[in-house]
């Protein structure tokens, strides 16, 4: 059955991830920024990024690197989804037990958009802004505003992961396979994923967008508390100006 399930999973993605899941481009990127503006009106946003932990049987030799916090064992799906609910990159495989920054910092995408590998698109000011905003707010209110901006755009990721689950519920129980197949089951199913979902902008058919789905089936990623750097405090200022004109 392994081998039927592997053999299986190797066919969906050399035939349709070029398609459905392809590397990223600047004009993919660019894409997912317009519609965030148009859908979400929040500016400038390429994806909207988070994780879950797919959970699995406890694998051997490496129990202990899969064992999260909830006491459970698992693997991560790292995921950027755009604003129609489609994934845009994903990262499968990281280690349960780590944090959320830490896995972003470990994977393979982390990295790549630490060596700006992954053909985002050049910085730009806010639209409408010319000069630089300032780097402080004095109102509670026009923090409240920019939370409830931010919270609606972030939805998005959610939702993606809410409807994933609906769809294949081979996530609402433990995976009982091997880590390396596991790890084919979710990106062949993420593939599908934005497969059905082109067919549902295509034929203007919907499923049930809720998160309620993505709680059951999945649990979420550790916060780790550390500090924000002194650029994400700056971008978020200016974000926090540009929604209180």
């Amino acid at each position: 059955v392994s081998t039927i399930i592997n053999e299986v999973c190797e066919a969906i993605r050399k035939r349709l991830q070029p398609i459905y899941l392809s590397e990223p481009t600047t004009e993919i990127w660019q894409k997912s920024a317009d519609d965030f503006l148009n859908m979400w009106q929040f500016p400038n946003c390429i994806g909207s990024l988070d994780g879950k932990h797919v959970t699995i049987k406890c694998p051997g030799k490496t129990g202990s690197n899969h064992f999260c916090y909830l006491k459970k064992f698992s693997i991560v799906l790292m995921a950027i989804v755009d604003a129609n609910y489609k994934f845009i990159c994903i990262d499968v495989g990281g280690y349960g037990k780590n944090s959320d920054g830490g896995i972003f910092e470990n994977s393979n995408m982390g990295q790549r958009f630490e060596a700006g590998l992954m053909n985002v698109p050049e910085d730009k000011n806010l639209p409408g802004q010319v000069e630089p905003c300032p780097h402080q707010s004095r109102s509670d209110r026009r923090k409240e505003n920019y939370n409830t901006r931010l919270c609606r755009a972030r939805r998005g990721v959610e939702n993606a992961f809410g409807i994933f689950a609906q769809k294949w519920r081979v996530f609402f129980r433990p995976i009982e396979t091997k880590v390396e197949t596991t790890i084919s089951i979710v990106e062949t199913c993420c593939i599908l994923h934005n497969f059905l979902r082109t067919k549902v902008n295509q034929q203007g058919r919907e499923f049930s967008e809720t998160e309620e789905n993505s709680g059951r089936a999945f649990i979420n990623i550790e916060r780790d508390p550390r500090r924000a750097t002194n650029l994400a405090f700056s971008t978020r200022e200016k974000f926090v100006n540009y929604f209180n004109i």
